[in-house]
């Protein structure tokens, strides 16, 4: 039996379900597709929220010759078939080629397309999970209009659910009935995407409870099928740096209530390294010398994590990204150190200064023998006026204290002592 997804998928574009900022009334999209006129496309979003079927419905509308490829499996001699066609009967109105999946072809594959798309032989419309602008060559690119494609909203998620359980009933002959909250439950827990909410209507549907001449859909079904499908991630995919980079700017922004939010979602799809590994780089560059008792804090609480594993991991992790989240936040040292590597990568290096080499013979040359470092302990409150940075970077300023109480008072204390200048 052809898949529900395929059986439900819509053949207009008021049927697709989502996408409105695309394809509502007036939208970009919708006003290109209307006109006839197919601009070479490259569709970017997530798995399971319209891209095939809405490119099914454009090439509906036009009188080219649809040919489709997945990138994951289509191989050169691929791309030769389909580029072989143009000029022949079968192509004489040209060919709008479906490339699903196209961040797979590497750079030879995409530039195979390109002459012919330039031409206009070849209509494009490309689908990717991943970022284009990263994994699309530039020459594709500039030739082609990148509209990016949103998960879909429950609600519109919940239209295709129910038309689903309504073409299932009908194709088996029965009265499906829906416990109260099922079919939001399964439109809401689907991440926004639809593909995988139609997945659980099929599976459901096979769990019915019967009763009398109705099969009844329990929300403890609806439960139990759908529970993971929320569950967006691909380790290295953009929903994965898109969640991590959640989780860090929320403790950054002290809201603990997202950190956990985004601590959940990793740990949820078992990524304890990422949840472990931002929290401890987070302590540092955010929170850093406003509290710096709190690293070593941090990383008991990694190690406990890592030592017990999940699912108990998320208790000492849940204390140490609330610690983070709500501790004052420092930047400095993170802000001083990018300023001395950005000095060093632009060739500002210097020799090291004379006093605070490694003791060496000097040379006849030098007229002035002698290291002459002072050494500070032999000094009061263990400071001495000298030269650290080489000459060419004397008065440097890589550190600037910051606001916090912390820092202040480290501040208050050095600018009292250097005030003092001992002249030696």
């Amino acid at each position: 039996m052809t898949p529900l997804a395929d059986r439900i998928r819509p053949a207009t574009l008021d049927e697709v379900v989502g996408q409105k900022h695309l394809l509502g009334e007036g939208k970009p999209l919708r006003r290109i597709i209307e006109s006839g006129q197919i601009p070479n496309m490259v569709f970017y979003g997530p798995s399971g929220i319209g891209k095939t079927t809405l490119a099914s419905i454009i090439a509906g509308r036009t009188n080219k010759t649809l040919r489709k490829l997945n990138a994951t499996t289509a191989s050169t001699q691929d791309i030769k078939d389909v580029v072989s066609q143009i000029n022949t009967f079968s192509g004489m109105n040209g060919i709008l080629l479906y490339l699903d999946e196209i961040q797979y072809f590497n750079k030879k594959q995409q530039q195979t397309l390109l002459e012919f798309i330039e031409n206009g032989s070849i209509t494009l419309i490309a689908s990717t999970t991943e970022n284009p602008y990263f994994y699309v060559y530039n020459a594709i690119l500039s030739r082609s209009t990148v509209f990016e494609f949103k998960p879909v909203e429950p609600d519109e998620t919940e239209k295709a659910v129910k038309r689903a359980f309504d073409i299932i009933a009908k194709d088996r002959g029965i009265k499906i009935k829906l416990q109260d909250g099922v079919s939001k439950y399964i439109a809401t827990a689907c991440g926004g995407d639809v593909r995988k909410a139609l997945n659980a209507v099929e599976l459901t549907s096979l769990t019915a409870v019967k009763q009398g001449e109705e099969e009844i859909i329990t929300m403890e079904s609806a439960a139990e099928l759908t529970q993971k499908s929320a569950l967006r991630y691909d380790r290295d995919g953009d929903s994965h740096y898109d969640i991590v980079s959640g989780y860090q700017k929320s403790m950054r922004g002290s809201d603990p209530d997202a950190a956990l939010y985004y601590l959940a979602r990793l740990l949820e799809a078992g990524d304890l390294a990422s949840a472990c590994r931002r929290l401890m780089v987070c302590v540092c560059e955010d929170v850093g010398l406003a509290y710096p008792q709190i690293i070593p804090i941090v990383k008991s609480c990694v190690d406990i994590a890592n030592s017990v594993g999940l699912p108990e991991a998320r208790i000492p992790l849940a204390d140490a990204v609330v610690m983070v989240a709500t501790a004052p936040k420092s930047n400095s040292a993170y802000n001083g150190i990018a300023r001395a590597t950005a000095d060093i990568q632009s060739g500002k290096i210097g020799n090291i200064p004379r006093q605070l080499q490694n003791k060496h013979y000097d040379g006849a040359d030098n007229p002035n023998k002698g290291q002459f470092y002072k050494y500070p302990h032999d000094y009061p409150n263990a400071w001495v006026e000298q030269q650290y940075l080489p000459d060419i970077l004397k008065d440097a300023v890589y550190y600037e204290y910051g606001k916090n109480k912390n820092e202040q008072a480290f501040k208050a204390y050095w600018d009292a002592v250097k005030g003092k200048k001992q002249k030696c």
